[in-house]
């Protein structure tokens, strides 16, 4: 993988989420980018397209359900893993449905995490 093949974008909207998440993944050898914003990064990932993003669902200026359906019209291989502090059991099935390849609850285990990040680079 070059460089840029192997980043993973981080959209949520609370920095220490972003900053250990950041961590966990840099100590598994992904280049991170991380967004507080949705628009920057979508913006982004117009431009990028991005193999693998990992986004929060629960953010104050766009929910992670309209994210996921603006990027599938900009980027459509992108890969999606949500990671969200809130267990919605139609937000779950909907963020599926829409094409996430897996759907976390924070505090996520690393390993498990670590995997599906791995197996969305595999499969993207």
């Amino acid at each position: 993988m070059t460089k840029s093949d192997s980043t993973v974008c981080l959209l949520d909207d609370d920095p220490s989420v972003l900053a250990a998440t950041s961590r966990l993944l840099a100590s598994e050898g992904w280049h991170v980018k991380t967004f507080t914003d949705p628009n920057a990064f979508l913006y982004d990932a117009e431009n990028r397209n991005p193999r693998v993003v990992v986004i929060d669902m629960w953010m104050p200026k766009m929910n992670g359900l309209d994210v996921q359906r603006r990027l599938r019209e900009l980027s459509p291989a992108t890969r999606v893993i949500v990671l969200t502090a809130n267990d919605d059991t139609l937000v779950r099935w909907n963020a599926l449905a829409a094409g996430a390849a897996a759907f976390f609850i924070k505090p996520v285990r690393a390993d498990t995490f670590v995997t599906s990040i791995r197996s969305a680079f595999a499969t993207g």
